[in-house]
């Protein structure tokens, strides 16, 4: 399995699930720091995208796919106000851990699978529709941390509503 696609996927698991189990406060760095993590991501470990052909097609299809997941995760994610501490709180249960750890999950499997029980398959559908390993592996980081940033934008956006909502309620 190619060290980068394994250190990506269990960096993202960790500090999602790190941030978010639980209740958890919704504060700046909360916000900031996926996308921080994405930002160092993606330079250090895409050094070659696609910029054209099927390769880029499987790159942005698995980018949507991962920012789909993440709209999934993010309504997984309850965002609300606490009056008591004043601040924007969010909770994430079972379920939400469940299908962040199915996903990265099954992205890591596939790749162990693609190195040790399919590799001769895969080369040659690869080769077939003029795929690169590195756009391959390129389109799995980017469906990671397109989860990732659409679930952070989605606590982001939840983190607004709760606090014009909370205004609201104190101003009627």
């Amino acid at each position: 399995m190619p060290t980068d696609v394994l250190v990506v996927n269990i960096a993202v698991l960790f500090a999602v699930l790190e941030a978010d189990l639980g209740r958890r406060r919704v504060g700046t760095f909360r916000v900031l720091r996926p996308l921080l993590l994405a930002a160092a991501v993606i330079p250090l470990f895409i050094t070659h995208p696609a910029t054209g052909g099927n390769g880029e097609i499987l790159e942005l299809a698995l980018a949507g796919l991962g920012a789909l997941l993440g709209v999934a995760a993010g309504g997984l994610m309850r965002v609300s106000y606490d009056r008591s501490s004043q601040r924007t709180v969010s909770t994430a249960g079972a379920a939400y851990a469940a299908l962040w750890i199915v996903v990265i999950g099954a992205r890591l499997l596939f790749t162990y699978g693609a190195n040790h029980w399919y590799s001769t398959q895969l080369g040659h559908w690869m080769a077939s529709n003029g795929i690169t390993a590195d756009a391959l592996t390129d389109a799995l980081i980017f469906m990671a941390v397109a989860m990732a940033i659409t679930r952070t934008l989605r606590l982001a956006v939840g983190r607004s509503q709760a606090r014009r909502r909370s205004t609201h309620e104190l101003a009627v």
